[in-house]
């Protein structure tokens, strides 16, 4: 019976890998030299299964739910020692399951309700597995502007991450003497006490659609459709003047995207299935006279404000169409805008958030 049901877990983990057999196996030759895809295919799945041999049935279960799911749902970490010499496990089933072209773990970045994001250093000889802990890294298209503190802009928040930060490691540490039980996954949504980092405004085109949404709290999901999800719902808004574009739109949202203030800033995990679009004072290279739009793909994470780099605001009335502070961040969602689209301003974006980044008391 046990053997029958563990057994039910790994069929079920092999048959939703990553686009198939004809992908892992083109993967795999591209990264382990092979050429013949059979004998990649097979090398793949010997490796997935002495993953598998490792985990408790329980922890199988939770991995088969959460491929099947796509990460909709909220899943625990899944913990496994750390290996010595063998691939690292997050690396193997990020790429079974997600990317079949990843190569490197430096591609990757945990998630910030991964219990593994508040350890300190190498603290803890366990290492977290689950494929939807993890987005893939995105960086700018253009170089970063030359290192200069941002203390001019008068934004206390980024110095609110290092203490989120410092103040859930040490509970984390805490919790890592007790007899906590890790799957919870609320250690990470911390709520700041002394007041809102930002609040985010949603647009429809050129109208706000619903009241400013105050963020109180480390990270915030903002959907349409998350099973089970808390948050910012857009799709509970509503409109007595919504044309088709904003409802097609709309509809592409899904699972929206997840905004989290670390330490380093502020980033923006996209867990839809269509690319959001990014414009941020930091984002743009130094005198930049052109809008700075940057593409994050479905699966990716891009830091959308760097608390180190200086904020170039550029002459407002080239960039901006209608009532937009100059100094906010700006995320479409599935439709791009600037000089290389069809819009010009994002006011001619269908469905579009605002993040106001809050000033001092």
């Amino acid at each position: 019976m046990f053997r029958s049901r563990r057994s039910s877990f790994v069929r079920r983990l092999w048959r939703h890998r990553c686009g198939g057999s004809q992908s892992v196996s083109n993967s795999r030759s591209q990264t382990d030299g092979s050429s013949n895809p059979e004998e990649s295919l097979n090398a793949s799945k010997l490796t997935a299964h002495a993953i598998f041999r490792r985990l408790k049935d329980e922890q199988l279960q939770v991995l088969a739910e959460v491929v099947e799911s796509k990460g909709a749902r909220d899943s625990s970490c899944i913990l496994v020692p750390q290996p010595k010499q063998a691939l690292a496990p997050h690396l193997v089933l990020c790429r079974l399951y997600r990317w079949p072209d990843l190569k490197h773990a430096q591609e990757l970045k945990r998630l910030c309700y991964c219990e593994a994001f508040w350890r300190r250093g190498s603290e803890g000889s366990l290492l977290c597995c689950n494929p939807y802990h993890f987005s893939r890294l995105c960086t700018p298209e253009s170089p970063p502007p030359p290192y200069c503190k941002v203390a001019a802009l008068d934004y206390p928040w980024w110095e609110l991450g290092k203490q989120i930060h410092g103040r859930e490691c040490a509970q984390w540490s805490n919790c890592n003497n007790s007899s906590r039980n890790w799957h919870d996954t609320t250690l990470s949504r911390t709520t700041l006490k002394d007041g809102n980092w930002c609040k985010l405004a949603y647009w429809e085109h050129r109208t706000r659609v619903g009241c400013l949404y105050a963020v109180y709290e480390s990270s915030v999901n903002i959907f349409c459709d998350l099973p089970q999800g808390s948050g910012f719902c857009l799709g509970q808004l509503s409109s007595n003047h919504r044309s088709e574009a904003v409802r097609r739109t709309r509809g592409k949202i899904g699972q929206g995207l997840l905004l989290s203030l670390e330490e380093d800033g502020i980033w923006a995990y996209n867990r839809s299935e269509h690319p959001i679009f990014v414009n941020s004072p930091t984002l743009a290279p130094p005198s930049s006279r052109t809008l700075s739009v940057h593409k994050v793909m479905p699966g990716y994470s891009l830091k959308i404000f760097d608390s180190e780099s200086p904020v170039i605001t550029g002459n407002p009335s080239v960039f901006i169409d209608g009532p937009c502070d100059p100094n906010s961040i700006r995320i479409s969602f599935a439709k791009g805008w600037g000089p290389r689209y069809s819009r010009q301003f994002i006011t001619s974006c269908p469905c579009w958030l605002e993040i106001l980044l809050s000033n001092p008391k």
